[in-house]
């Protein structure tokens, strides 16, 4: 995730802001009078992590087998390739039955859609892309809809529309990034209070060139969270305990669902900075999600 990516983090403040008004309401409205136990799911935005070879997958796998191994590292994903084309249904299909039931799908928005017709004109695509994800049936968490940051207020009514004719059967988060969209707080609590309304999730971007989009307005009972680390420096492990400390407090006021997906240049620092988090969070929480682990490796026999 190279938005918002800052080189030199020495101004940066990275303390978390205090919550919207509007979230502890959300959380209180929504939920539920028998709560369940709440769903965590932690992730990376690929799975083709070939650093990881010896290490957090088995030495010597086929490319074709990397999604079942990272399905036994991490429990959801932020999927990136959906960006780029429309998967058909067998495709959709063989990543379903390469992962546990407890995995989810987090399918970003192609771009055609988001990006290069701005939502517009994009009912047919959108109709086809939510038909074929939805052959991944309970392994689909949400889509993920990752608007440029040219898309700015002046196409709200777009955005309406859009969401309005969103096919209701597949679960929607939406990531703003013009910052208009932040600057008056006026239009900003509005559009805030339209996602409530539709039942759509605001994405919440922790990333250090743009603070104004870490705005903590949940929207729905679910928190869909994209952190940007910077190669396990102090901060990264900070901001990790202040995420697990926020989320505890969301949870004991009845957040249902939360999806973190971590995006660092070197993947080989995504696990130890999920390990570290989810620690934390089971310290806090005493919800225990399995964290990434370095697997024994077969270790070929000698003559003597």
């Amino acid at each position: 995730m190279d938005f918002g990516r800052l080189s030199d983090l020495r101004y940066v403040d990275f303390r978390l802001p205090a919550d919207h008004p509007e979230t502890a309401a959300l959380l209180a409205r929504t939920r539920p009078a028998a709560p369940a136990a709440p769903a965590i799911y932690v992730g990376c935005p690929i799975w083709t992590n070939k650093a990881w070879l010896g290490s957090y997958f088995p030495a010597g796998i086929k490319e074709a087998d990397y999604l079942h191994h990272y399905a036994r590292q991490f429990n959801s994903i932020e999927l990136n390739t959906t960006h780029y084309r429309i998967p058909d249904a067998p495709t959709v299909r063989k990543w379903r039955d390469a992962v546990p039931a407890g995995f989810r799908f987090c399918p970003k928005m192609p771009q055609i859609i988001s990006h290069d017709r701005a939502l517009y004109n994009a009912d047919e695509l959108t109709t086809t892309f939510c038909r074929a994800i939805s052959e991944l049936d309970e392994r689909l968490g949400m889509a993920f809809l990752q608007l440029p940051p040219t898309f700015g207020p002046e196409h709200l009514r777009r955005l309406e529309r859009y969401l309005l004719d969103f096919p209701a059967y597949v679960p929607l988060a939406v990531e703003l990034r013009h910052p208009a969209w932040f600057t008056d707080t006026g239009l900003r609590d509005s559009v805030f209070a339209l996602l409530e309304a539709l039942g759509k999730t605001l994405v919440l971007t922790d990333v250090a060139g743009r603070r104004d989009v870490l705005h903590l307005r949940l929207t729905t009972p679910t928190a869909f969270i994209r952190f940007n680390g910077h190669g396990l420096v102090g901060s990264d492990y900070s901001r990790a305990d202040a995420w697990a400390e926020r989320l505890a407090q969301w949870l004991a006021q009845g957040l249902q669902t939360a999806y973190i997906f971590i995006h660092q240049k070197d993947i080989m620092h995504s696990p130890r900075w999920t390990q570290h988090f989810l620690e934390k969070l089971r310290t806090l929480t005493g919800l225990d999600v399995a964290p990434p682990l370095i697997i024994s490796q077969p270790v070929q026999g000698s003559l003597f």
